[in-house]
């Protein structure tokens, strides 16, 4: 079983209360009305799915009920970090330094 720390609660909980919620950092368009079909293909449907390090959103459904971001290694499925809604994208290199510490 996966333990996911939500940084709301301040807890690691078992994966089963969260909910994956897809990439995170999604900028959406300014006025989507003036969007184009193209763009707005782009923004709703298009996504990354890389191999390695990938800033996904969770949500904790059965906890808070809050978003989150995280950082996951699509690899190993381990999550690097997670961090409230709103706060930047943390440095992958801090991040890799911090795995190869452990």
């Amino acid at each position: 079983m996966l333990l996911i720390y939500c940084p709301y609660c301040e807890e690691a909980r078992s994966e089963l209360e969260f909910a994956a919620a897809g990439e995170a950092h999604i900028a959406r368009p300014q006025n989507m009305a003036e969007t184009s079909d193209e763009a707005f293909e782009a923004y709703f449907f298009l996504r990354s799915n890389p191999k390695g390090i990938h800033f996904e959103r969770w949500r904790h459904t059965h906890g808070c009920g809050r978003f989150f971001n995280a950082a996951r290694d699509t690899v190993s499925d381990r999550f690097l970090k997670t961090y409230k809604s709103g706060e930047p994208r943390p440095d992958l290199s801090v991040l890799m330094g911090e795995e190869a510490g452990q």
